[in-house]
């Protein structure tokens, strides 16, 4: 096992301030040194060449490149609104360290700490069941007499595909008709919520989801306004079908400039006295917007499940002897199991949540951790706490400034320092689940939420890292892959009402990483 980095408050405070300061310069965090004066005639000024960074003092003091503190300014930050750690792998010093042991909100950089709890404590294979029970075994004529349970364990990608293989699995019992209610078994996790608290109040936001045991398609409707090709028309086409859903489509086409086409591409959802639900589109749409999609998550996560259940029983030939009621409830004892469906495996679940920045499936994933490994009841946010907490104590990585709300940094509460989260990015290299927690990162310039970062520049490709966004924030940690053939561990973040103004920052650090530090 590596040598772990030394903290450098532990430095500041076991050594007087003249060999404090003699041993950071040593370790390199106190930056780059002026280059000696050369000797000039006396007839001549004395001119002094020295670095850019210690032309900075701020560069100077922080260890950072110029580049680095310069854009900070530039954006309005300042250093205090920031941390900084950088180390190469196996290293027991930092090549960086700035700001770097106090708590900072980590946006979605946390989802960094619930994939590779999960991918540990749960495995790269495990997998997500979905279960569909009924009342009683299928007649002779495939007629289920009774109700049908669907029961979730939290799987975050229970999407259309993989509802129609649950479906075509309770088909193959014999089962061609259902005489009774669905009733959803929610009881995996102890609380439900449909977007009960939101992070900024947009309620009908995709990534607001809030987690399910029964989520389905991340409770978003996906709208694809596009022109026709015959110029005539304006089609519009929804994902994933809902049984009760209908598209009430009165847009016109015209000719002209674009403009807000939002505007006039955002429906309004209404449902109606039938039981059904309309999304309207009304007004004029031009043609030069082209396509565009709109995401909404507008209806309660019941509603959802159902309407989807109910559209894919039907497209598989399935019928109903009248219409399904909703309910809510348990599987009862002794009922009689239609099919089980085991969900896309962990390995993959995380290169979604990773690559994406998937907020739902993270907080699907950090609820489903506490519930596995404790299993004395529902899943809750206060137990996957604790699991993850005590996972981390046996690794040696206690962290006792580490606030956890929900796991996926979509929190306005959680905190980890630059130090800490580089200690777990160290550990989880070196680790079993290394490879598969790395290879669910966006690599820069190339896909996720760094496809169109620094997509010329030579460090594209040659960088793996989580991001993260939120008002007031802006994170980078993971790693990046020099020229000099080392890798490196790279965490940064600030926290200031300026962070939205600040990426020039972090993409300064990546190059400067990716060009070897000295």
């Amino acid at each position: 096992m590596s040598a772990m980095p030394i903290r450098p408050s532990l430095l500041r405070r076991s050594l007087s301030p003249v060999i404090a300061t003699a041993a950071l310069l040593a370790f390199g965090l106190t930056g780059a040194q002026a280059k000696p004066v050369k000797s000039v005639k006396a007839t001549k000024p004395s001119v002094q060449r020295v670095s850019a960074e210690a032309a900075d003092p701020a560069a100077a003091r922080t260890g950072l490149p110029a580049t680095v503190t310069t854009a900070l300014r530039r954006a309005h930050v300042p250093l205090s609104a920031a941390s900084f750690y950088v180390i190469k792998v196996g290293a027991p010093r930092p090549r960086v360290s700035w700001n770097a042991e106090a708590p900072m909100n980590p946006a979605s950089t946390m989802k960094l700490v619930t994939t590779f709890a999960g991918l540990q404590l749960l495995g790269p294979d495990y997998r997500w069941l979905t279960s569909l029970y009924a009342d009683g075994q299928p007649g002779p004529d495939g007629v289920i007499n009774g109700n049908v349970y669907l029961r979730g364990r939290g799987d975050p990608k229970l999407v259309p595909e993989e509802m129609a293989k649950l479906v075509n699995t309770a088909r193959s019992t014999g089962a061609t008709a259902i005489n009774g209610d669905l009733v959803l078994d929610r009881s995996f996790f102890a609380d439900t919520q449909d977007n009960s608290y939101t992070i900024d109040g947009e309620t009908q936001r995709a990534y607001n989801v809030n987690p399910d045991a029964l989520l389905y398609a991340f409770k978003t409707l996906t709208f694809t306004i596009t022109p026709d090709a015959a110029g005539r028309a304006v089609d519009v086409a929804v994902t994933p079908a809902l049984a009760q859903l209908r598209v009430d489509n009165r847009l016109t086409l015209v000719n002209g400039r674009c403009g807000d086409w939002r505007a006039r591409a955002n429906p309004s959802i209404t449902p109606q006295s039938d039981g059904t639900i309309v999304a309207a589109f009304d007004g004029n749409y031009s043609a030069d917007c082209g396509e565009h999609v709109v995401n909404l998550a507008t209806l309660s996560h019941s509603d959802f499940i159902w309407g989807g259940f109910v559209a894919e029983w039907q497209a598989a030939g399935g019928r109903f002897v009248r219409p399904p009621g909703l309910r809510g409830g348990t599987v009862p004892r002794g009922a009689f199991l239609l099919a089980r469906h085991y969900g896309q495996p962990l390995g993959e679940i995380v290169r979604d949540i990773n690559k994406f920045s998937n907020n739902v499936m993270a907080r699907q994933l950090f609820l489903t951790i506490g519930a596995e490994i404790d299993r004395s009841g529902p899943a809750s946010t206060e137990k996957s706490t604790r699991v993850i907490k005590r996972w981390l104590s046996r690794q040696g990585l206690d962290m006792p400034d580490l606030v956890l709300e929900n796991g996926s940094g979509l929190s306005r509460e959680e905190r980890i320092s630059a130090y800490d989260m580089a200690r777990l990015l160290q550990q989880a290299l070196a680790s079993n689940v290394g490879p598969v927690l790395m290879d669910s990162l966006p690599i820069l310039g190339v896909d996720g939420t760094l496809r169109n970062r620094l997509t010329r520049a030579n460090a594209a490709g040659n960088a793996y890292l989580k991001t993260g966004t939120l008002q007031d924030v802006r994170a980078l940690a993971g790693y990046v892959d020099a020229l000099d053939g080392q890798r490196y561990v790279v965490v940064a973040y600030i926290n200031h009402p300026n962070a939205s103004g600040a990426q020039e920052a972090h993409d300064a650090l990546m190059q400067w990483v990716y060009k070897g530090t000295p």
